[in-house]
């Protein structure tokens, strides 16, 4: 089946129904040298069906443009947009929000009208700004957030937990977007630590640690991105639980962490789901081995200052 027709063939819901996101990802490579923004988009739909309303989608750009390089990252900061359009991309693919809302711009209105006026102005103000410098620099940019959070073997957990040291083999509990990994049994400072050491590849110098550090531990549990708190993945027990800086609350789960002793490990969200967007980008350059594909490292959101 030649590409062109093999794109129409895609539909998201009749190809999901059709062949599993495993088999795909093995069978397909698209060798031809043209490609539209659009197509990219519809590929990346394919691997999971993730439903409606759903922020996969193009945010912003021409669906019909050609591609001429292709760039991934977790955050669209404009400082890393800038880095891609100077590194000749026209097409990238994004984890989190380019407009500082989850839904982008299409209910940007009506999300920041719920700021407090000065607020509103100003959020709305840079927004703008930089839709119009992306729009400028005829840069597509397509977002790619519900597939890979939910996506088997090389999704943001399961990419997460590689980062860690962990195989897809040692996971011995698992559903939607958490996964509990058999470790060897050690005091959980020590397993914070080690955590903590592989963490700084991507940035992250630490981790915040509450519970007690001398309590023997031998599995770890995580989830995904903003959804990754303990509290929703206590029913798949783990001895020591992870977390994302955007979903805990100090008066909530570190506190019971601190008075049961329960260890639990608080990670920046960038740190989280770097190594998911550089396993998508991997695979990217599998699926279109005509198009150069970069990925521009983030990790850590924050810069630490001691």
């Amino acid at each position: 089946m030649k590409r062109r027709n093999f794109f129409k063939f895609l539909g998201i819901n009749a190809f999901a129904a059709a062949v599993t996101p495993t088999l795909l990802a093995s069978r397909m490579k698209i060798n031809d040298s043209e490609l539209t923004v659009k197509e990219v988009n519809n590929y990346l739909r394919s691997l999971y069906d993730v439903g409606e309303d759903s922020v996969d989608r193009i945010i912003i750009g021409d669906p019909d443009t050609l591609v001429t390089k292709i760039g991934t990252c977790w955050m669209p900061y404009w400082s890393t947009l800038k880095k891609a359009v100077k590194a000749g991309v026209n097409t990238m693919i994004v984890h989190e929000p380019t407009f500082y809302t989850h839904f982008d711009l299409k209910y940007i209105e009506e999300d920041f009208g719920r700021f407090p006026g000065p607020a509103e102005k100003i959020y709305m103000q840079q927004a703008m700004e930089k839709k119009k410098w992306i729009e400028e620099n005829r840069l597509s940019i397509i977002r790619s957030h519900d597939m890979p959070d939910i996506l088997p073997k090389f999704g943001i957990p399961f990419a997460f937990g590689m980062a860690l040291g962990y195989s897809n083999e040692e996971i011995i509990r698992s559903k939607p977007y958490y996964n509990v990994y058999r470790i060897r049994p050690a005091e959980a400072g020590k397993v914070a630590r080690d955590i903590a050491s592989r963490l700084s590849e991507y940035d992250q110098s630490g981790v915040a640690f509450y519970g007690d550090e001398n309590r023997i531990v031998s599995s770890v549990g995580l989830g995904t991105g903003a959804i990754c708190d303990p509290i929703r993945f206590m029913d798949i027990e783990a001895d020591l639980r992870i977390a994302i800086d955007d979903s805990v609350k100090t008066w909530t789960q570190t506190y019971y962490a601190t008075d049961t002793g329960d260890p639990l490990i608080i990670v920046n969200h960038g740190t989280a789901e770097e190594n998911g967007i550089r396993m998508l980008n991997a695979h990217l350059q599998e699926v279109f081995p005509a198009f150069e594909v970069i990925h521009f490292n983030q990790g850590c959101g924050y810069k630490w200052i001691s």
